[in-house]
């Protein structure tokens, strides 16, 4: 016997404009989009290993002093009380990745369109009169019989805090892609961290790329076994609910199976390394750098005080 094709696998269809006045343009689906996400996730996790592992000035340091010295970095910018300085390290944070040759408008973007935008957001409220009063900069009218306005000091406060945020994601970005995941808890080690949470935390970002892959495998089979393309919204949310529950189960039985293969293979808590942590002369002057760059802000920051 001789299997025919559908009809819609065989007959054309009538290609539609940009303009969309001959038909209408699917837009991506909800499986699109968590397909796309997923993958873009895996690809930055990606990136960043291979980062880490360049010829940059931060990847040939120590993860031991790359800790203790960003930790220190974050202290600093938390303590600036102006924003001109504040500014001032930032601008020290994109020479640093230029200098561990890493993309700089990778690495703008991956600063500012998360927490310092969310935080300005955030933020907004706090430069009307009603909440920081202070000299009017930009009236708004009047809300509920009280005149609203933009406030002068509600400005800085708000500039202040957007900036400081935006520091210190600089200088944790730059440290996630400038060391390897296993460096970093090695280092974690090193420093004193107790092994559970070391254990926890390596175990909970191996964990997400499987249940990435999950996620993945799951829409794949499904997208690949829906034929029709207008699929019922209470369809499509049946679906994800029983998703989710299905995912929920598999995760639980995938944590057992990860915990018991990592344990049956040595696994102890602690990170192993191929090389072995050593402090020389780079180290050394770039611990006497960021000692200098925070006297140095500190000075600063004091003079503009004053």
């Amino acid at each position: 016997m001789t299997r025919v094709a559908p009809d819609w696998l065989v007959e054309p269809e009538v290609g539609l404009c940009p303009c969309g006045c001959i038909g209408r343009r699917s837009r991506a689906g909800f499986v699109d989009r968590t397909l796309s996400g997923s993958t873009s996730l895996v690809r930055q996790a990606m990136f960043g290993d291979v980062a880490a592992a360049g010829p940059g000035l931060l990847q040939r340091l120590d993860a031991r002093v790359k800790l203790v010295t960003f930790l220190g970095l974050l202290v600093v910018a938390a303590l600036v009380r102006h924003i001109p300085v504040l500014v001032g390290l930032y601008l020290v944070t994109l020479v640093l990745a230029t200098a561990s040759r890493l993309p700089v408008g990778f690495f703008v973007k991956r600063v500012w369109l998360f927490v310092p935008l969310f935080t300005a957001v955030v933020v907004a409220p706090a430069t009307l009169n009603v909440v920081t009063p202070g000299s009017t900069v930009v009236p708004l009218g009047t809300w509920f019989g009280h005149d609203l306005a933009v406030t002068r000091q509600g400005l800085l406060a708000a500039g202040l805090i957007v900036s400081r945020v935006a520091v210190s994601i600089s200088l944790v970005v730059l440290l996630t892609l400038t060391t390897r995941w296993v460096d970093v808890m090695a280092g974690l080690r090193g420093v004193g961290v107790p092994r559970m949470f070391v254990q926890v935390m390596g175990m909970a970002y191996r964990y997400l790329f499987h249940l990435l892959g999950s996620v993945e495998e799951m829409y794949t089979a499904r997208k690949a076994r829906v034929v029709k393309t207008d699929v019922d919204v209470a369809a499509g949310r049946a679906f994800v609910s029983a998703s989710a529950g299905a995912l929920f189960g598999k995760a639980q039985v995938l944590s057992e199976e990860v915990h018991q293969a990592m344990v049956s293979r040595g696994y102890t808590g602690d990170a192993r390394l191929l090389g072995s942590f050593r402090v020389g002369a780079p180290e050394l002057a770039w611990i006497a750098g960021c000692v200098a760059l925070a006297v140095t802000t500190f000075g600063v920051d004091g003079a503009l005080g004053r």
